[in-house]
């Protein structure tokens, strides 16, 4: 077992987000569903809690009721070598939801994931601080993450 384990608390859509999670990542499988019984804050029969791995990581997620929501202030990376990885992610992650800047995105639950080439850690941490510097104005640019794009600033500058 796994010392810290993300969990998500959902309004009412855990188990269609853990779906959608474990139907997304190749690496993914449901670990475990637990329905309310009528004793607790959900009707008899919904899903409270659902566990599930990606790439080996445990989540958890709850239908806990409207009180809380996702923001910025927490997200997950998925770290990508390839920009067909990147474009797959992106793609099946942002469906629904809302795109942002810099590899940023909300899925359609409101959950923030970090859609991020391996490559950009290797770019901005060069020794020359003007080619991280280009490297990181044309990430600035970006919503979805262009790998070649990313190259062509370092090579330029």
């Amino acid at each position: 077992m796994q010392k810290i384990t993300p969990f998500l608390w959902f309004d009412s859509n855990a188990e269609e987000a853990m779906n959608l999670y474990t139907s997304v990542f190749k690496e993914a499988k449901v670990l475990s569903v637990t329905r309310y019984n009528g004793a607790g804050n959900g009707p008899a029969g919904k899903v409270m809690t659902a566990v599930f791995q990606l790439f080996g990581q445990t989540f958890i997620a709850l239908n806990g009721g409207p009180q809380f929501k996702f923001n910025e202030s927490v997200s997950f990376v998925v770290n990508c070598t390839s920009q067909e990885e990147v474009d797959y992610y992106w793609e099946n992650l942002s469906l629904g939801g809302r795109p942002s800047r810099c590899g940023w995105l909300k899925d359609r639950f409101g959950l923030s994931w970090q859609i991020v080439p391996t490559v950009l850690g290797e770019l901005l941490q060069t020794n020359n601080p003007e080619k991280a510097k280009s490297v990181m104005a044309a990430m600035m640019q970006m919503n979805k993450m262009d790998i070649q794009k990313l190259r062509d600033a370092y090579d330029q500058a």
